[in-house]
């Protein structure tokens, strides 16, 4: 049986009573129908690896739930997925959960989905990238300030957008004055647009 990851236990050990037994019992059904499963924890939380992402588990307050990688293609599309992640809903007991033998035929459809290279039709396709537009009056005052202009370089597309977007929304001409001059000053520290909310 493949070894287990640490973190898992851990986190099975950390998790509310009635989760417990809920999560070992995954784990257990797992194990046995993918012998050659490898445990691992992404987004804080435990997973199974059989050629690429196989399912996950999380416990939260009250509820625990399943979720398969591809769910779709391995459960269908699950009436109780809107209540909570996953495709099995909200999770507060094992009954709540397809019996042993389901449960198993699910994660084998799983394995045979991960050996034949399916993708999964769930995840979204990434957004195309909006081009970083520098509005005349932020491109014109940047070439006069060049502290603000090298900081403003070094920026992410995202981090140079919050900037443009600021100054875009301005509805007058005197807020869109008085957003470029503070957004002159923010830049030239190196400050991202919303500095002041982070690491509170």
């Amino acid at each position: 049986m493949a070894s287990r990851d640490p973190r898992i236990d851990a986190y099975i050990a950390r998790s509310a009573a009635f989760a417990r037994p809920i999560l070992a019992h995954i784990r257990e059904v797992v194990h046995a129908a993918c012998p050659e499963v490898e445990e691992t924890m992404k987004w804080s939380r435990p997973h199974f690896l059989y050629k690429g992402l196989l399912c996950g588990m999380s416990a939260f307050k009250e509820h625990c739930a399943l979720v398969f990688w591809k769910g779709a293609l391995v459960v269908g599309k699950a009436s109780n997925a809107e209540a909570s992640m996953g495709q099995f809903g909200r999770i507060t007991r094992i009954v709540d959960l397809p019996s042993r033998t389901a449960l198993k035929g699910y994660i084998k459809k799983a394995m045979e989905l991960n050996d034949a290279g399916v993708a999964s039709p769930d995840r979204a396709k990434p957004k195309a990238h909006r081009e970083v537009v520098v509005p005349e009056l932020l491109a014109s005052a940047l070439a006069k300030n060049a502290q603000a202009r090298a900081a403003f370089e070094k920026f992410t597309p995202s981090g140079k957008r919050e900037y443009i977007d600021w100054l875009n929304e301005a509805k007058t001409e005197a807020t869109r004055s008085k957003r470029l001059a503070t957004a002159l000053e923010w830049i030239a520290e190196g400050k991202p647009r919303n500095w002041k909310y982070m690491n509170c």
